[in-house]
């Protein structure tokens, strides 16, 4: 039979020796430090908790991470609420203006491709699910060896139109934060063009860049709704680094405005989501 997340949480205090007014008396203590006392358990709490399957708040469920020397986390995994799950449900939300974000940066483990069919190649168009063999947990700290801390990866908000069509709202940038400073030429193709992940005072932004004496012109794509803005660099508006990667979701997305067919609608686009995170 499992234990419930109060079962589990009297099992530890067994297992140390606590009673229940050893609990009261540390809790006491922090509630004092915190000037709260809702970090405080009374034995009357305790008891509702280990017995009547009263969930604690977050105050008591930090209580009990320090009296019993467990990591808050492991404490949320006696309730079901598993953190290194969050990854699965960032998608449901979609924000309209591109921000800093690290909602994966306390995640552990990670589920990942850990065996690959063999006559997978890089150099070939490839169907991933069916050149993954086999799925894993595996723990971040194993991926050390991978971290490049030159990168930083943005997500064009939904309302941030600076790069449509190529870049859409909804997708997922990398910036190699190496490359931040604009580089002057002349390309063959809007996708030689570098692009640019910029930090303004009120956001961020993906777009073309070009430099006119102490000001800074950024230039959304032709076909954009969004006008060209010039300000002044750095005060008003700073490079971070040039995109170098993108992963973006074509079909299923169109602009609010448009009133295509589902089929019309099939062409390829892209998403370019605003947001911008720290990782390897």
């Amino acid at each position: 039979m499992q234990l419930n997340g109060g079962q589990r949480l009297r099992t530890l205090r067994e297992t140390l020796g606590y009673r229940m007014r050893d609990v009261e008396l540390a809790s006491n203590q922090i509630a004092q430090r915190f000037e709260n006392e809702e970090f405080a358990i009374p034995p009357s709490r305790l008891s509702d908790i280990e017995t009547k399957g009263i969930i604690p708040s977050i105050f008591r469920l930090y209580s009990f991470a320090a009296i019993y020397r467990r990591e808050y986390r492991e404490l949320l995994s006696f309730y079901s609420l598993e953190l290194d799950d969050i990854s699965a449900d960032i998608s449901f939300g979609r924000p309209q203006k591109s921000h800093v974000s690290e909602p994966l940066s306390n995640i552990r483990q990670v589920r990942m491709p850990t065996r690959l069919d063999p006559g997978f190649s890089l150099h070939k168009t490839t169907d991933l699910g069916r050149a993954i063999e086999q799925w894993g947990i595996v723990p971040l700290s194993y991926l050390a060896q991978f971290a490049d801390g030159r990168y930083t990866y943005g997500y064009i908000g939904s309302e941030d139109f600076t790069m449509y069509p190529i870049l859409p709202p909804g997708s997922f940038v990398q910036v190699d934060e190496t490359k931040n400073k604009v580089s002057e030429g002349t390309w063959r193709s809007e996708f030689e063009r570098p692009v640019y992940f910029v930090e303004m005072r009120d956001g961020y932004t993906c777009c073309w860049c070009a430099m006119k004496r102490d000001s800074i012109v950024l230039q959304p794509h032709p076909l954009s709704p969004v006008s060209v803005r010039v300000l002044r660099y750095p005060q008003e508006a700073e490079v971070l680094g040039q995109v170098v990667g993108v992963a973006m979701r074509v079909g299923d997305w169109h602009h609010p405005d448009s009133q295509l067919t589902p089929k019309a609608r099939s062409a390829p686009t892209s998403d370019a989501p605003g947001q911008l995170g720290r990782g390897a």
